[in-house]
């Protein structure tokens, strides 16, 4: 359904509902900046940019991946590569000049990073979202997206308290392309890859719309602005941990026995409010932002349940399980991994980019044997 018939089949009073949520965003970004600090305001609104720019624009990075291994339609990912090149452009000089201030999207190579970005990859096809495409989905009302995302918290804050078993299966120091030769590096990876893209890709499908290049352009500036506000670069995966180890320490139970959670940063962002934690406050943007977004659109959020097998929702829920557990192993998802790895000089970037990409391929065949690919 295009955007015009979807304006024109809303339902009556949608004028208002409209009214609504533009105010009821102005007023939680008000709230927020009011009792947490105007930072914490503003990492609210960066997070709202980032969940209208992607529902608004139909963007992504587990559609584009499918789209290109399905029916070589190259178009997606080149968007994602121009917006990560757009990002490095600004990031990686910014790091260079301001090393106490910034820091980048860094993680060691090692066999657990590298599997459990393969694995990811497959999850997320499953699903069709990864970390920021399941926020996504979940705030605009897909159904999926609504029963994976609690259980990819609970899986990314497993992960997080298995991850020094993990990466004491060996792995490799941290690796990072440093100023203007690892910006040139960077650029000229990206440009390769892109290329390599677009050869392999269809005859006639090789250019890139227009809304994919505002997208593109969004995302950096979104970024690029997360890294300034905020010191870091943008991420999900972490947030989402979080939220499952404050539910698990309000029930009783003690991390105490998690290198990670019980580290001193760790505590300190379980004892303190979730509105002062920059990547859940993306998070709850993208959310809100996809929702605001998706209600526009319809006039409400009144989307039909799919009617799917019952394996296809058990699939849903384990694969949010996987989805957690593996982008946390592996450092990240497309968005802290491979968008801000890349973006801001880490070489784990591009090790996590071809081990989920593969990936892709295996989580492409599970969906379809789930029952996933059947829609009404």
């Amino acid at each position: 359904m295009t955007l015009a018939s979807e304006q024109q089949t809303a339902r009556p009073g949608a004028g208002l509902t409209r009214a609504g949520l533009i105010g009821a965003t102005l007023i939680f970004v008000a709230l927020v900046a009011l009792f947490a600090g105007a930072r914490f305001g503003l990492m609210l609104l960066i997070g709202l940019g980032f969940g209208i720019a992607l529902e608004g624009l139909r963007f992504g990075f587990a559609g584009p991946w499918r789209a290109m291994i399905l029916r070589r339609e190259p178009a997606g990912i080149l968007a994602q590569l121009l917006a990560i090149a757009l990002v490095a452009c600004v990031a990686i000089p910014l790091l260079a000049a301001y090393p106490g201030e910034l820091g980048g999207a860094q993680a060691p190579i090692g066999w657990a990073m590298i599997g459990g970005a393969f694995v990811f990859g497959a999850a997320m096809q499953v699903v069709l979202g990864c970390g920021s495409g399941t926020l996504i989905n979940a705030g605009s009302g897909n159904p999926v997206g609504l029963l994976a995302l609690p259980f990819f918290a609970i899986g990314s804050f497993a992960g997080a308290y298995h991850l020094i078993w993990w990466t004491d299966l060996g792995a490799l120091p941290i690796l990072t392309l440093r100023g203007t030769a690892g910006l040139v590096v960077t650029l000229v990876g990206l440009a390769l890859l892109a290329g390599l893209f677009w050869a392999l890709g269809k005859p006639g499908s090789r250019g890139i719309p227009a809304r994919y290049l505002v997208a593109a352009l969004a995302l950096a500036a979104l970024a690029i602005a997360n890294l300034v506000v905020a010191g870091q670069p943008w991420g999900v995966v972490y947030g989402l941990g979080l939220w499952a180890a404050k539910g698990a320490v309000s029930l009783g139970a003690d991390l105490s026995g998690s290198p990670f959670w019980s580290a001193a940063g760790s505590v300190e962002r379980l004892n303190t409010s979730l509105l002062t934690d920059y990547t859940s406050l993306t998070n709850f943007g993208m959310i809100a932002g996809a929702f605001c977004v998706a209600a526009w659109r319809r006039g409400g959020l009144d989307k039909a349940l799919p009617s799917y097998p019952m394996r296809a929702w058990v699939a849903t829920i384990l694969a949010g399980l996987v989805l957690g557990y593996s982008s946390r192993i592996a450092f990240g998802c497309n968005v802290g991994a491979f968008f801000s790895g890349i973006g801001t000089g880490s070489l784990h970037g591009w090790v996590w980019f071809v081990a989920a990409f593969a990936g892709a391929f295996v989580g492409i065949r599970i969906r379809s044997v789930v029952g996933l690919e059947a829609r009404t």
